[in-house]
């Protein structure tokens, strides 16, 4: 956990809520990581730090949505990046795929309201790209999973700072 604290070290000059905001957009990280971050580190309430991390963790949600298509079909113009991407989504259909057909949308959205790796905005967001799901329909099941997560990640992090 030397490198989470590198990050807290990194960005001490900031104030509190952008630091929460910040993390929240981090891939992999996302408000899993920015909750727990802004209650136990920075001592904010659950009804700051909750909001903070949805709102950081939705930024990058309507950019991946609108330019993901435009960003791949100009990287697999390159080798590297076009078996990157083969790669990439390949995984990505194999693990979502039966949810993915089974529940279309609220699919995504459940799979985005599990708060483990790999299962936030990001690849949510990715999923919705994959599987076709329109714009509109894609930013609201991606935000209802993020706030499903974001209330699962704080009641956790309440527990455990209650426990600690």
């Amino acid at each position: 956990m030397d490198w989470w604290a590198g990050i807290l070290d990194f960005l001490e000059w900031l104030p509190p809520w952008f630091v929460v905001i910040f993390i929240s957009m981090i891939p992999f990280i996302e408000l899993r990581g920015a909750i727990p971050v802004a209650i136990i580190v920075y001592g904010m309430p659950w009804w700051e730090a909750f909001p903070l991390a949805v709102l950081g963790n939705m930024i990058p949600v309507p950019i991946i949505l609108k330019h993901l298509g435009n960003v791949e079909r100009w990287l697999r113009k390159r080798k590297r990046w076009d078996r990157f991407f083969t790669k990439l989504f390949s995984k990505t259909r194999a693990r979502a795929d039966e949810k993915i057909k089974r529940y279309e949308a609220l699919g995504v959205m459940f799979f985005v309201a599990i708060p483990l790796p790999f299962t936030g905005a990001w690849t949510g967001s990715l999923i919705a790209y994959l599987f076709d799901i329109r714009f509109k329909r894609a930013l609201l099941v991606v935000f209802a999973g993020v706030c499903i997560a974001g209330v699962i990640v704080t009641l956790i992090t309440l527990l455990a700072e209650g426990l600690i």
